[in-house]
């Protein structure tokens, strides 16, 4: 299984970078955990995107595309997510309807010197990459306050708990694929059939697609106008 590790901060001796690093250590086995810098990446806009998407964002998407879940670990600036990561979402929330995010498991963790461990950027990040279609898991949590205790000199975690809290967020991050029925994964239980005219449900599937992809391009058009 591969597992993709972004950062919401580009400073070298970035907390959250030293839980990603944890994160790395802890994976379960059989697992290749790859980290992606989102240094470099432009700024949303559309202009850029109608010309053909710049080569860091088609790396971005492609990292996504190859990894079967994400692990993303975001500080928390001004009560809020951090730019660098809103940012990074919004490219890869596009195309609006062929998002490599759409049906991608995803964890979240965050460390923060103050005491709240990121949850209101949490919560942000869970409605900002929900939107587009990826996967959540909601527990456990894993909110790392006064992050000066946590880490040595080195930005390196050494705090026991906050290290087996992720491990056990990796392992249901691990589960995650099977349980939605990802691909070469057995579902749950068996789908019940379905009734309806099968072209009927087609069009209303298609339907709902199209009112979706507009309303997210209207969305984003106006967060980022």
């Amino acid at each position: 299984m591969r597992l993709l590790g972004l950062a919401g901060s580009l400073r070298a001796g970035s907390y959250n970078r030293g839980l990603l690093r944890a994160a790395a250590e802890l994976a379960p086995a059989g697992t290749v955990f790859e980290e992606h810098d989102l240094r470099g990446l432009p700024f949303y806009d559309g202009d850029l995107e109608a010309a053909g998407d710049p080569v860091s964002v088609i790396e971005l998407k492609n990292a996504i595309r190859r990894a079967d879940a994400l692990v993303i670990a975001t500080p928390e600036y001004n009560r809020g997510l951090p730019g660098v990561l809103k940012n990074a979402i919004d490219w890869a929330s596009r195309p609006a309807l062929a998002s490599p995010l759409a049906g991608k498991p995803v964890a979240i963790m965050g460390a923060t010197t103050g005491f709240a461990g990121t949850a209101r950027a949490q919560q942000q990040l869970r409605d900002a990459l929900e939107f587009p279609g990826a996967l959540v898991l909601q527990q456990p949590e894993v909110l790392v306050s006064e992050a000066y205790l946590r880490f040595d000199e080195h930005a390196d975690l050494v705090d026991d708990e906050v290290r087996e809290q992720i491990a056990e967020l990796l392992a249901a991050l691990t589960r995650a694929p099977a349980q939605a029925g990802g691909p070469g994964s057995l579902p749950l239980e068996a789908d019940p059939p379905i009734e309806e005219p099968v072209g009927e449900v087609d069009r209303l599937h298609d339907v709902h697609r199209q009112h979706r992809g507009d309303r997210q391009q209207r969305d984003l058009e106006d967060v980022l106008a």
